[in-house]
């Protein structure tokens, strides 16, 4: 009974705790850009290259990690690929997509960057960048990115 109580226990613990360890990611753009909403199936379309240009006609510029698990599991799920098909469509395209090794570059290329568009853990969000709302929410509201 009492190997039972400690078990139950130990268990909702540990699924109260893994959440935390998700990866929560925002979408951030150049201060410039003034996109403060976007809904996740145009999301898809910029992140697949689709969408080419801002609505006020600049450039998109898209900004990607090179090693990120949480970034490529939420592309893996934004445009419904696998992981495969992810890193051949990212080696496909390479002279359309910038690449950098931390949330800090991402930040600061998007940043300097006129309609630069990235990803980033929401711990690393600065106030140099805009975050964009996807389906009209917020990082960290349920249902503001596939993770």
């Amino acid at each position: 009974m009492k190997l039972s109580r400690i078990l139950c226990l130990a268990i909702f613990l540990m699924g109260s705790i893994l959440p935390c360890f998700a990866h929560h990611m925002a979408v951030v753009v150049n201060k410039d850009n003034n996109v403060g909403e976007v809904a996740s199936a145009h999301l898809a379309k910029i992140l697949r290259l689709e969408v080419k240009k801002w609505h006020d006609g600049k450039d998109v510029i898209l900004v990607l990690h090179r090693n990120s698990s949480g970034e490529m599991a939420t592309l893996e799920r934004l445009n419904k690929m696998s992981a495969g098909e992810l890193k051949s469509f990212i080696a496909t395209h390479q002279s359309s997509i910038t690449t950098v090794e931390s949330d800090e570059d991402v930040l600061k290329r998007v940043e300097s960057t006129e309609g630069a568009i990235g990803l980033v853990d929401v711990r690393s969000i600065n106030d140099q960048v805009n975050v964009v709302r996807v389906d009209g929410k917020l990082p960290m509201e349920a249902g503001y990115l596939p993770h």
